[in-house]
């Protein structure tokens, strides 16, 4: 689905996922954490969701020391009522402190929900959608 071919409504989601996107590659933890619910769940690796904000936080942190950078295959965005699925095919080059290139890839599955306010925010966030396909 190209962003010509968006609703305004689904546009508002994409741009969601951006502002996450833009606030990880800034390092911005507490923008990070703003895109979210606060009882959202990420699934930073595969079979282990989590949801405590503590250790998100620290996850989000961590993670941003490398620098990391994404760039996105397209974009799909279903709505109905105010429940929202992202899928998008993703790939992140990243460099650890001591130099180690990582490259990763994945398909990301995120929930979102649209608030009173009308900002759209995470529930639940997997980037590792093709999981179940790869074994």
């Amino acid at each position: 689905m190209s962003n010509l071919k968006m609703t305004e409504e689904q546009q508002n989601v994409l741009n969601a996922i951006e502002k996450m996107t833009k606030a990880f590659e800034n390092k911005d933890i507490n923008g990070i954490m703003a895109c979210y619910e606060p009882k959202a769940v990420v699934v930073f690796e595969p079979e282990t969701p989590i949801s405590d904000i503590r250790v998100l936080r620290e996850m989000f942190t961590k993670m941003s020391m490398t620098n990391p950078v994404f760039t996105y295959g397209g974009h799909e965005v279903f709505i109905t009522g105010n429940i929202a699925t992202h899928i998008a095919p993703w790939e992140m080059t990243a460099k650890t402190p001591a130099g180690t290139e990582i490259k990763q890839s994945g398909l990301s599955v995120a929930v979102l929900r649209k608030q009173d306010d009308g900002k759209w925010l995470m529930l639940l966030d997997n980037p590792h959608g093709q999981f179940l396909m790869n074994n």
